[in-house]
C-alpha cells in the first residue's frame, strides 16, 4: 500500500474502492484504501476519469431533476457508464462505495436525489456495491450531508494530529469538518462538527462556462487579474444562510443568483468577486466551529486555485494548506471517504451523527447490492 507505513488493524481490514462524481462535473474519482472501518491501514491506487464535453452537458442539464424525469435518466446512464469505465482493471477489492451524482438536494423537504443504480454497477463489475448513503440519514431527520467527516476523523488520526484540525472540501459546494482526533470514535460527541459553508467552485465554473471562457478558472489566473466588487461581496455574505447555525447542507444551485449579481462586471472582476464570496463564505462559517482552527487542510478542486487559497488565508487568518502538505491526496480524498463508509456500512457502524448532519442519533446509511441481484429501481 502507498503512503505511510502500513498500520495494524483493530479488526479485520479489507481493500475497498470508493467512487465519487462531484458537483463540479469534472469526472469520476476512484480510490482504493485498506481499512477496518475505523482506522486507515493504507492507501492503494487512485485515478480520475474525466467527463467529456457531451457527458458534462448531460449532467449540467439534469441539475435540479427529481426521480422520473427523462433528464435524470439520461444523467444516470452517463454516470453508470463512466463509473464502470473508471473501475476497469483495478486490483480486486471486496467492496465499492458508490456515491452517485447528486442532481437535487432538499434536506429541509426530506428528500435528496443521487442518480446511478448500485445494483447495475454490482452486476457489471462483479463486486458488492454500497450506495444510496444519504437516504437513511434524511429519514432520521438529518441533512444527508456532508458525509465525509468520519473519514476526515480517520485522516486526522492517520497524519498523527494531536489537537483539533479542520478539513475544508472545496468542490461545487464547500464543506468544513472540525475534527478532534483524540476522541476514540467519529460518531461520539466532540469528535466531528461539520456543515456546508456555502458556494465554492460552482458559481465560478458556471460563470466561466456561460461566458465561453472554459470549464474553470485554471489556477485562479483570471481571478488574479480582477478586482473584487466589495458591494457585491458584502451583499452576498449577508444572505441568511451564513448566520444560520449548523446542521446545514446546500443544493449546488442554491446560490445560482450570484451569476446575475456579477453580470455587469468584466470577466476578471466577476470571477475575482465570486472567488472572494466562496472564501468569505468559509470565514463566515468559522464561528460555528467548537474552536477556531490553527490550521485548515484543503481538499477538492479549489485547493488548486491559487487565488482562492490566498483569499482563504487572508479571510481566515490562519494557516491554509492543501492536504498534500500533510501526506494526503486531495484528488482522491472524497472517493476514499466512500470506500471507508462502505466498510463501515458492512460492519454495522454509523456513517453520520448529530454533529455532522443533524440526524437524531448516530445512524448507518447505505444500501447493499451484490452481483447478479436484479435492481429494484424503476425506470430505465
Amino acid at each position: 500500500m502507498a503512503g505511510k507505513e502500513k498500520r495494524a488493524s483493530q479488526g479485520n481490514s479489507v481493500l475497498a474502492a470508493g467512487a465519487m462524481s462531484g458537483t463540479s462535473f469534472d469526472g469520476v474519482d476512484v480510490a482504493v484504501i485498506e481499512t477496518d472501518g475505523v482506522e486507515i491501514i493504507g492507501f492503494g491506487e487512485a485515478r480520475e476519469v474525466a467527463y467529456g464535453d457531451a457527458d458534462r452537458a448531460v449532467l449540467r442539464a439534469a441539475m435540479g431533476a427529481w426521480p422520473g424525469e427523462a433528464r435524470a435518466d439520461a444523467a444516470a446512464a452517463v454516470v453508470e457508464a463512466a463509473h464502470i469505465a473508471a473501475m476497469a482493471n483495478l486490483p480486486p477489492v471486496a467492496l465499492l462505495g458508490f456515491h452517485g451524482q447528486t442532481l437535487a438536494h432538499d434536506p429541509d423537504g426530506g428528500r435528496t436525489h443521487q442518480v446511478g443504480d448500485g445494483a447495475r454497477l454490482a452486476t457489471a463489475l462483479g463486486v458488492e456495491v454500497i450506495w444510496d448513503f444519504r437516504s437513511a440519514d434524511i429519514g432520521f431527520g438529518g441533512q444527508g450531508a456532508p458525509l465525509a467527516p468520519f473519514y476526515h476523523w480517520a485522516c486526522a488520526r492517520w497524519i498523527g494530529a494531536a489537537s483539533p484540525v479542520a478539513f475544508l472540501n472545496l468542490g461545487g459546494v464547500g464543506n468544513i469538518t472540525w475534527v478532534d482526533p483524540l476522541v476514540s470514535a467519529p460518531e461520539l460527541p466532540g469528535a466531528c462538527v461539520a456543515f456546508d459553508t456555502g458556494p465554492a467552485n460552482a458559481p465560478i465554473d458556471d460563470l466561466m462556462a456561460s461566458r465561453g471562457l472554459g470549464a474553470l478558472d485554471l489556477n485562479g489566473e483570471l481571478a488574479a487579474m480582477g478586482e473584487v466588487d466589495l458591494a457585491v461581496l458584502q451583499q452576498a455574505l449577508e444572505a441568511p444562510w451564513f448566520s444560520k447555525p449548523p446542521p446545514k447542507s446546500l443544493d449546488r444551485d442554491r446560490f445560482a443568483g450570484l451569476i446575475g449579481a456579477v453580470a455587469e462586471l468584466s470577466d476578471a472582476d466577476a470571477v475575482a468577486t465570486l472567488t472572494a464570496v466562496s472564501a468569505g463564505a468559509v470565514a463566515r462559517g468559522i464561528p460555528h466551529l467548537p474552536s477556531r482552527p490553527v490550521q485548515v487542510l484543503v481538499t477538492g478542486g479549489g485547493r488548486k486555485n491559487a487565488t482562492m487559497m490566498r483569499m482563504l488565508a487572508e479571510a481566515l487568518g490562519c494557516e491554509v494548506i492543501p492536504v498534500e502538505d500533510v501526506g494526503l491526496n486531495g484528488d482522491a480524498l472524497e472517493a476514499q471517504a466512500f470506500a471507508y463508509l462502505a466498510v463501515r456500512v458492512v460492519r454495522g457502524l454509523a456513517t453520520s451523527a448529530p454533529d455532522t448532519t443533524g440526524v437524531a442519533a448516530p445512524v448507518g446509511g447505505g444500501r447493499r447490492s451484490r452481483p447478479g441481484v436484479p435492481s429494484l429501481e424503476s425506470g430505465r
